[in-house]
């Protein structure tokens, strides 16, 4: 599996990474076995980031669970802000902050964690300082080794500009597209690490009905996108073409591609580890016929 170096951290993490909110909503802890299968292929892999959030129902749980005992093969990214698990509090107070954080390493059954995100607040949180100086507290605390900001738009330019994090977790895929005119230059120009979400656009391109209510609006964009005709060199799976697009860009360092499915990841590792780069010839086709089609569409979540 092909690692990259996150941004300004020393983190070593593979280019195919994986986000966990489906574990945690979709599976049981009475399905441990099926999460442990999950992970534990995953790290057999080398696949070495594991994405989670506080916020994910139990995927913290699982996660601590069936692969604390290998801590030191994986990178441990999680996220905090909202109120959740029952606790009770305001999003993006310190306290909820802290008691995130607290309650993350915990489930997880770790000392440590690698990376703390700030978990798609808006702009107003940001400039209210109180989120962020919770987070660098538990830095300067030892409770994690580095910091990110995930979401997209004008918040996520914010956090970008402020200087004041390591990480940008954000949108972007053959349909959204936008990260690639300001995010990412600024990003770069910060030496930040940067992570994907939705890199295969809920598999909504090529697909013959939006595959859920979270995709629609993936989907008419694909839908717009491909009437103009084929993608010159695209390849014939939909989802390597889109995998491959999210990982062709000089900036990104990981995508993280979601499944509770254990022969869905033995087939995304499978595209990940023998079938990419895909045609530079595709990718360019794809950023031209974006341009062409986009219309003040903002950055999808």
């Amino acid at each position: 599996m092909e690692k990259r170096t996150l941004g300004k951290t020393n983190l070593e993490i593979s280019r195919l990474g994986l986000g966990l909110s489906e574990l945690g909503y979709r599976l049981t802890l009475a399905e441990e076995a099926q999460a442990s299968q999950v992970l534990n292929s995953a790290l057999d892999a080398g696949i070495n980031f594991l994405d989670t959030s506080a916020c994910y129902n139990i995927s913290e749980e699982l996660i601590g669970r069936t692969v604390a005992h290998r801590r030191d093969e994986f990178v441990l990214a999680t996220k905090c802000g909202h109120v959740a698990g029952g606790y009770q509090g305001q999003d993006w107070t310190a306290q909820t902050i802290t008691d995130s954080i607290d309650r993350s390493l915990k489930r997880l059954k770790t000392d440590r964690l690698d990376l703390v995100q700030l978990h798609s607040c808006g702009v107003s949180v940001l400039e209210k300082g109180e989120a962020i100086e919770a987070l660098l507290a538990a830095q300067k605390a030892g409770k994690t080794r580095f910091v990110g900001y995930s979401g997209d738009n004008e918040a996520a330019l914010w956090a970008v500009n402020s200087g004041l994090f390591d990480t940008l977790q954000t949108s972007y895929n053959l349909v959204e597209q936008h990260a690639r005119r300001e995010l990412f230059p600024a990003a770069q120009a910060q030496n930040m690490g940067i992570i994907i979400k939705r890199p295969i656009a809920n598999a909504a391109w090529g697909a013959e009905s939006s595959p859920s209510g979270y995709a629609d609006e993936y989907f008419h964009r694909a839908q717009q996108m491909l009437a103009a005709g084929p993608i010159a060199g695209a390849p014939e799976n939909r989802i390597l073409l889109a995998l491959g697009f999210a990982l062709a860009h000089e900036a990104v360092d990981t995508a993280i591609v979601g499944t509770h499915n254990p022969r869905h990841l033995a087939a995304n590792i499978a595209l990940a580890t023998s079938s990419l780069p895909i045609a530079a010839e595709a990718v360019t086709a794809l950023y031209g016929r974006f341009d062409q089609i986009e219309q003040n569409w903002r950055q999808l979540t």
